[in-house]
């Protein structure tokens, strides 16, 4: 049987469904000499707020037995800066970009999606709802079901550009931050951000990061995102991309038998830059050995399909 690895995702065609999570990939920049796009799905670029910021106080990073903890607190040069500096390069990636969106406001995010949404570069946009180390903005809409639906639902009447939620996994009840999402017409959702940690520098006697806590991410929260994909695709209709831990093809198989149809790989890409291109290879070989045909068949087969 033929293995074809091509994933149609919202109508478009990816090499694959592997794609470079937000905060992890830069703007394309970063790994632009080193691993061919065109082997991967494409990446999500980090965080886009209206004005720059320059991010929470060192230390930022710190590597723990299972990952990392960061808190970066979306430092980025702003739109501006994007649009001058970013945005041309995009035609030079062979793959399909997604552009992550932050804000303190609804005003602030659709002043951004406004600003660029005419970009044919730009597949669509991934709406941060999750983050978990900014005061402001972050998770203050990402922890309320009703928020979530008023600023997707705003959002989504002002592009023509696809939408993704990005869902936070530090709430009580993520199914129904997934349904509100669904209600107010998202496109897809990614499933998940990190989980808030923290850690303690016992030779100085208090906490290791700067802002105390941290999003916490790597192979140790595998189990935790999996269980969040598993447990929302049984109630909303949407695709969803699986997102946590993900270092291995295998383990983004996982992902594909809970539910998701896409994944993104964040934390493993930092500590091997070909990670993902070597995981969709893996996960290639893996369907092929197993007797699908392509990676669509997958999707959700932990459920009995």
């Amino acid at each position: 049987m033929f293995f074809d690895p091509a994933t149609i995702f919202l109508g478009t065609e990816y090499s694959n469904p592997v794609l470079g999570a937000s905060g992890t990939f830069g703007c394309g920049e970063i790994y632009k000499d080193i691993l061919d796009y065109s082997k991967i799905g494409g990446f999500v670029t980090k965080a886009v707020t209206s004005s720059p910021r320059t991010g929470n106080p060192g230390q930022r990073i710190v590597e723990t037995s299972g990952g990392i903890l960061n808190s970066i607190g979306l430092e980025n040069e702003g739109l501006a800066s994007f649009i001058e500096n970013k945005l041309p390069q995009f035609e030079k990636y062979d793959c399909n970009i997604w552009v992550n969106v932050s804000g303190t406001s609804p005003e602030e995010y659709i002043n951004i999606i406004e600003t660029i949404g005419n970009y044919p570069m730009i597949a669509g946009f991934e709406i941060n709802v999750s983050c978990p180390n900014v005061s402001v903005g972050g998770m203050r809409f990402g922890a309320s079901a009703d928020q979530v639906r008023s600023l997707t639902s705003r959002i989504r009447v002002r592009t023509n550009k696809h939408i993704i939620v990005k869902l936070s996994p530090n709430v009580t009840d993520i199914v129904s931050i997934a349904k509100a999402a669904q209600d107010g017409k998202a496109h897809a959702i990614t499933v998940s951000n990190t989980f808030v940690g923290m850690d303690i520098n016992i030779n100085k006697r208090q906490p290791t990061l700067g802002n105390i806590t941290g999003g916490y991410s790597g192979p140790s929260i595998l189990p935790l995102a999996l269980r969040c994909v598993w447990e929302i695709y049984k109630e909303v209709k949407i695709p969803i991309i699986g997102c946590g831990g993900i270092s291995t093809g295998l383990d983004a198989i996982k992902f594909l038998m809970a539910g998701a149809s896409m994944v993104q790989v964040g934390t493993a890409t930092m500590k091997n830059p070909l990670a993902m291109q070597e995981i969709a290879d893996e996960m290639s070989v893996w369907a092929n050995d197993n007797g699908f045909s392509n990676f669509s068949e997958i999707t959700g087969v932990a459920h009995g399909k």
